[in-house]
């Protein structure tokens, strides 16, 4: 298991858009890929391949999430996932 923590840059969080294509490049990869989000007083955690659960996990500009990478292709899906956020989701 892998993990990396990220702050979202796109001025309008993990909207439909931006999540999309999160979630289809997460599905290129068999490694299990989660998103860890801190909330206030819980921690929200959504599967990286269902664009239902990343929108619910409400991701806005400035948060710091964690991506965490489990699987045969832990490394390399750790890497594209976090560069990914880090270009700015295609926006």
């Amino acid at each position: 298991m892998v993990s990396d923590k990220v702050i979202i840059k796109n001025p309008t969080g993990l909207h439909l858009r931006p999540a999309g294509l999160f979630c289809k490049t997460a599905m290129q990869f068999g490694s299990k890929i989660t998103v860890h989000k801190q909330a206030r007083h819980e921690e929200v955690t959504a599967n990286a391949k269902s664009v239902l659960s990343v929108l619910g996990a409400c991701i806005k500009s400035g948060d710091e999430i964690e991506i965490v990478c489990e699987g045969s292709d832990e490394e390399e899906a750790l890497e594209v996932m976090t560069q990914l956020v880090r270009d700015g989701l295609g926006e």
